[in-house]
Parts: structure tokens; sequence; C-alpha cells
């Protein structure tokens, strides 16, 4: 399976004919450049895919008009849900450890593709994980966690539910990079893991992964 990271939390997950998306953004320029936050990431463009999950409505996650090729959209929701690659898992979860009264609710999305379990928890901001919520994800074998703080968990939190979930592969996202100049970077968490792969593109193929596990992830800044 060939992931893309597109920066934030947006990820393009592809085999053979088949493409997943995860929460898109257009051009931030407009909505951060007011309030004096970095934002260097390019707008996505020229993205087909047949499914498009988000995990929240917040602007740097909900574009989905910047994903072309008519994809089934799950958008901000829970329950077991059909989709073009089998069943969707959505769990319900928070923003902010105030049961969404601060920042809203979010959704943890679980799936397979090309035989690989899946787990991305948007922008998660719970305490920690609740019993209930990590029965229900089961077992994966890749997870993207937030690990940059401030509206999210960070490197302490993402650490704990990476060591509960047990995935084999931890992709860290929404975190400080050369391309944004708010949250916190990621290297407090990187420091919690044992192995770590850097990768030199923001894209990368599960294939070609090194086999010691649980392995952190960091593709590339697009």
């Amino acid at each position: 399976m060939q992931v893309e990271w597109y920066g934030q939390s947006a990820f393009r997950l592809s085999a053979g004919e088949t493409t997943v998306f995860i929460d898109p953004f257009g051009d931030m320029s407009s909505l951060l450049g007011a309030g004096g936050m970095e934002w260097n990431y390019p707008p996505i463009s020229g993205v087909d895919a047949n499914l498009l999950l988000v995990t929240h409505e917040h602007r740097d996650h909900n574009v989905v008009e910047a994903i072309g090729g008519d994809p089934v959209v799950l958008r901000s929701t829970a329950g077991k849900l059909e989709s073009p690659i089998g069943e969707v898992l959505a769990v319900a979860s928070e923003h902010d450890t105030a049961a969404g009264t601060e920042r809203g609710p979010n959704t943890i999305f679980v799936f397979s593709l090309d035989g690989v379990r899946v787990a991305h928890f948007g922008d998660f901001g719970q305490t920690e994980l609740r019993p209930e919520q990590r029965e229900a994800i089961g077992q994966v074998d890749l997870v993207f966690l937030p690990v940059g703080a401030g509206p999210t968990i960070g490197d302490e939190q993402a650490a704990k539910i990476a060591d509960q979930i047990d995935a084999k592969w931890i992709v860290p996202m929404h975190y400080r990079t050369e391309k944004i100049g708010f949250l916190e970077p990621a290297d407090a968490f990187l420091d919690r893991i044992e192995n770590v792969q850097q990768v030199a593109s923001p894209v990368f193929d599960t294939a070609d992964l090194p086999e010691d596990t649980p392995l952190a992830v960091v593709p590339a800044a697009p």
C-alpha cells in the first residue's frame, strides 16, 4: 500500500486502482494568515479518490471539494459504515478534554486496504482512550496519530495510545514542521519510540518498511 502525506492530517492511501483520502484541506492563507499563523503546505489538488473520510468539520480537515473522482464521502460520523472498500468503522471521540464542548466531536476511522488494517485518529484531543473506544478499534497495523499538542494530544498521550493500539507502524501527524509555524514538533514523541524510520519523501510504501516494529514512520513534509 502506498501512503502519501500532504501535510497536517491529510493522507492518500492507494492500492491498485483504489484510493482513500483522509482530511483534505485547500488554500488556508485567508483563514490562518489573518491570525498570523504560518501555513506553507500547498493546497491539495489533482487528486482523485474512491473514498473520502473527514474526521471533523474544521477547514484544515474538511475541504471535500479538493478531491476529484466522485468519491463516496464519510464525514464526522460514527457507526459501521458501508464504503467502496468494505466496512469502515467510525469511532466517536472528542477534539478536546471537555467532552467535545470546546472544539467539538472527532471521528477515529478504522478500515482495511490491501490487507493492512488502518486507524486514523483525526484531531483526537481526549486525555486518553476510553476502554470502549480501545475495544471498538481492535487490532490495527498502521495508525496515524496527532502528536503536536495544542488542540490535540501531545507526545506523552500519543505514545501511550501507540502502545495501547500495538500497531506495527505509527505515523505522526498534526505537528510543527518547516511548513507551519504552530503546534509542537514531533521530536518529543519520536524520542519515546524505539524504532524510527525517516523517509526522504512524503510518499512511502508499507512493503518497503523495515521489519523492526513497532516502527514510527516519518515522511518528509510536502
